[in-house]
């Protein structure tokens, strides 16, 4: 079966089991876009060689241009129309994404009263299958779109004879518009991973995808998950200002992931004010990409899933981490303090 059926197929089951409509990659449209633009193109050069006209689409200058890796002609119909609209549905796939994905974890993680809200809210009412269950439709949601999108560059780049889609992809991942690059995505491997290694009966066997796991690599923890074929992630662990394991991990929305008291020092804030209160123009101490830290997450399933993977370290670094903390917190009333009364 051609992905495209597939894609289609796919999208329209998850739509018809959750009665609302999912965005996603408009493959056949894009595909459609591709067809009448090659169609256009050759049109074009029989035309041009049919009156001899050299300034367009002379032979040196394709050959030139293929190996400039660019498109051959500069593509009204693909810069108008091919880029723009992929553009805009990878954009509402990631934020559809990112806020089911967000939903299901906060059932997770949720307790007391504000655990039977949010079970209310969501009607997942109490039944831990299903929200289990919307885990892996998320996940699958993310696998496929992110296929389509890497499937439709790559016809774009052999209709064109170019690097374009290539380029195109980079330009997306530097917006954070890769969806596999989402926060969430981690999010929800811990969540499988920690669901897994429970042992209640409800839970038993609900898993949400194979090939997951937490591993150690000469003491250097990552995140493998291979999710299908074509999609395999690997996402280290360790802290690039520490250079230990991350604790209390958070995530920089230039994709990053650091403790977060190193990222509040690297970001010149306390850990009363929190990253929030950090400056706009502060930079990843990584990558440096300013403006990345007012969009941190705190990775609440990770967190749960190193504590209990590697428990000694973890007892060992609570204990540095709750007495430093403890002396930041009095030294930052301390001087509101001195503030306030002027001295």
């Amino acid at each position: 079966m051609k992905f495209c059926k597939k894609y289609e197929e796919y999208m329209q089951s998850q739509q018809n089991e959750k009665k609302y409509k999912l965005p996603g990659v408009g493959f056949k449209n894009l595909k459609k876009i591709l067809k009448r633009c090659r169609f256009n193109e050759a049109s074009s050069s029989v035309l041009l060689l049919d009156d001899n006209i050299l300034d367009h689409h002379p032979s040196s200058d394709i050959n030139q241009n293929n190996n400039n890796n660019t498109c051959i002609h500069s593509c009204p119909v693909c810069d108008g129309s091919f880029f723009p609209s992929l553009m805009k549905e990878m954009s509402m796939v990631v934020g559809c994404f990112n806020e089911r994905a967000q939903k299901v974890l906060d059932v997770h993680l949720a307790t007391g009263f504000r655990k039977y809200l949010v079970w209310c809210k969501d009607k997942f009412q109490g039944n831990h299958g299903a929200f289990i269950q919307e885990g892996k439709d998320l996940v699958g949601y993310a696998v496929i779109n992110a296929i389509a999108m890497r499937k439709i560059l790559k016809k774009y780049d052999k209709i064109h004879d170019s690097k374009q889609g290539q380029a195109f992809r980079s330009q997306v991942q530097s917006m954070h518009l890769e969806i596999l690059q989402s926060p969430w995505l981690c999010e929800l491997i811990a969540f499988h991973i920690n669901i897994r290694d429970m042992k209640t009966d409800i839970e038993k066997g609900s898993e949400l995808f194979e090939g997951c796991s937490l591993i150690f690599s000469d003491g250097k923890p990552s995140l493998s998950c291979e999710l299908s074929d074509a999609v395999k992630l690997e996402i280290d662990l360790t802290c690039s200002i520490c250079l230990d394991t991350v604790f209390d991990p958070v995530y920089l929305t230039c994709g990053h992931i650091f403790c977060f008291m190193c990222a509040c020092k690297s970001g010149s804030v306390t850990i009363v004010d929190g990253l929030k209160a950090t400056d706009p123009t502060a930079k990843c101490p990584l990558c440096r990409e300013a403006g990345v830290y007012q969009g941190s997450l705190h990775l609440d399933e990770l967190n749960i899933l190193l504590s209990r993977s590697c428990p000694e370290y973890w007892e060992e670094r609570l204990k540095t981490e709750r007495a430093e903390r403890i002396r930041l917190t009095k030294e930052h009333w301390e001087s509101q303090s001195r503030a306030f009364l002027g001295i």
